[in-house]
């Protein structure tokens, strides 16, 4: 709840019905009713939703992150994309506090950072977000969606200058600056890219002191083209979250076609809900 209301849903704080009236409208767009402590669920009955032996699991993180719709995938597309809809109608500016009283985030602290005020509606840029997934288990993590959809085994982690280039060669999109998003624990990536003579001019890195979490989920979701990880979070929410919007061009699932050598995607949008999971707040 903290996380959330980091990012959506701030309110101006303070014990007044005009701040619980802002609470209760995160329960009230999500139909959802919300327990900050274990007292607060005295007089209500839960009901088991499953088989008996998994009553109460939906109280439990882990199981509630895994869990997997019985909806149709077109009904669970739709759902969710009005989900995001719902929640980035209502995104922090920076100005409120967050469930438990704190300063909230701003969502647009790195377009504010990187465009003036005056391009920042027709600012045309590429976001990469760069996601190591912590070596080893990111590899194995790709490697299941490579086995699963055909993508490359270990492109989306490396991102390779030829990689970039053979998404965005054929959009006329190498002109364009592109904007590196990263978790910061495979640096190589970044100097692999500054070093090539075609994308190291166009590449932008915002300093950490001028944009946050928000921050940068906004910057990937407004770009015009969005390269990212199959086997992230992360990258999986962003590109959801430009569905909804109507944004196109989400390219994370590249393999080279053995017949031509070049780059192309083996798997389209639909792929980001291939899994069946419930919208995951990224980590």
């Amino acid at each position: 709840m903290n996380l959330i209301t980091n990012l959506w849903f701030e309110t101006r704080g303070g014990n007044t019905p005009e701040a619980h009236a802002e609470i209760d409208m995160f329960e009230r767009t999500f139909c959802i009713k919300v327990f900050h402590t274990e007292q607060e669920l005295e007089g209500w009955v839960f009901k088991t939703i499953g088989r008996e032996k998994e009553k109460n699991t939906f109280k439990e993180t882990a199981r509630m992150f895994r869990y997997r719709s019985p909806l149709p995938m077109a009904e669970y597309m739709s759902s969710q994309l009005d989900l995001f809809r719902r929640l980035f109608f209502n995104y922090n500016t920076g100005h409120g506090v967050n469930s438990l009283g704190h300063p909230t985030q701003n969502m647009c602290a790195g377009l504010e950072a990187l465009f003036p005020a005056e391009e920042r509606a027709s600012a045309i840029y590429t976001a990469i977000h760069s996601r190591h997934l912590e070596g080893r288990v990111g590899l194995n993590m790709l490697g299941l969606e490579a086995k699963n959809t055909g993508c490359d085994p270990t492109a989306a982690l490396e991102m390779r200058p030829e990689y970039i280039k053979g998404i965005l060669t054929p959009l006329g999109m190498l002109q364009y600056p592109i904007v590196f998003i990263s978790d910061g624990e495979d640096l190589t990536v970044l100097e692999r890219l500054l070093a090539d003579p075609e994308i190291g001019p166009q590449i932008r890195v915002l300093d950490q002191n001028a944009t946050s979490l928000g921050g940068d989920i906004t910057m990937a979701i407004m770009s015009n083209v969005f390269i990212g990880n199959p086997a992230s979070t992360f990258s999986g929410f962003i590109g959801k979250a430009r569905l909804a919007f109507g944004k196109g061009h989400n390219e994370l699932w590249w393999a080279v076609d053995p017949s031509t050598g070049h780059w192309r995607r083996v798997c389209g949008d639909n792929c980001l809900f291939a899994h069946g999971l419930d919208v995951a707040v990224p980590a």
